[in-house]
């Protein structure tokens, strides 16, 4: 399968919007986003126009795609950058500049191939270009062995640090990270 990986465009909101609901339909969205389909659907169209936009360019955060050669979208990756003496979205302190890489989903069709490790390149060395900033982490839920898998193969590390499931708090969320090497 031929594809492109890049940045999504800021007037690609529409797929944008189209890829993440399907995301949020995955069998494994319960314990891959900490975001509910009925949430993301009733956004309104600016909320995904201001995300498009907002992850096309700058370098506070960047959407990468991966886009077949007949255009249709195989999967995407987000990385968001957290500076340092911030709170991240479990209210931890942030203690030195790195990138939160969230929002990774590719489709069933385009899974155990080079999709997902190269949409990971590109948002790693996106990360790794901005001044200051040498770490790149992630969290993945206890349950989804999957993407650990690959987390793992990609060269993440467990930190030893575990937070609590915001919509439940029996269930965890394990943080992993990468260093610039």
């Amino acid at each position: 399968m031929d594809f492109e990986v890049r940045a999504v465009r800021a007037d690609e909101w529409a797929a944008v919007k189209e890829l993440r609901l399907e995301a949020l339909r995955d069998e494994a969205a319960p314990i891959a986003f900490l975001e509910t389909y009925e949430a993301a659907f009733g956004k309104p169209d600016s909320f995904w126009r201001d995300r498009a936009a907002g992850a096309s360019h700058g370098t506070s955060a960047r959407q990468f795609v991966a886009v077949a050669d007949d255009g249709r979208w195989l999967g995407t990756v987000v990385a968001l950058v957290e500076e340092a003496g911030t709170d991240d979205i479990f209210g931890w302190s942030i203690e030195e500049r790195q990138a939160q890489i969230v929002g990774v989903y590719v489709r069933p069709e385009a899974r155990g191939g080079r999709v997902t490790s190269e949409l990971f390149s590109a948002a790693c060395a996106w990360a790794y270009s901005l001044e200051g900033l040498g770490r790149v982490r992630l969290h993945f839920h206890q349950d989804n062995a999957r993407a650990e898998g690959f987390y793992r193969k990609f060269g993440f590390v467990r930190t030893g640090r575990a937070v609590p499931k915001p919509d439940d708090p029996s269930e965890v969320e394990y943080e992993m990270v990468l260093d610039k090497v």
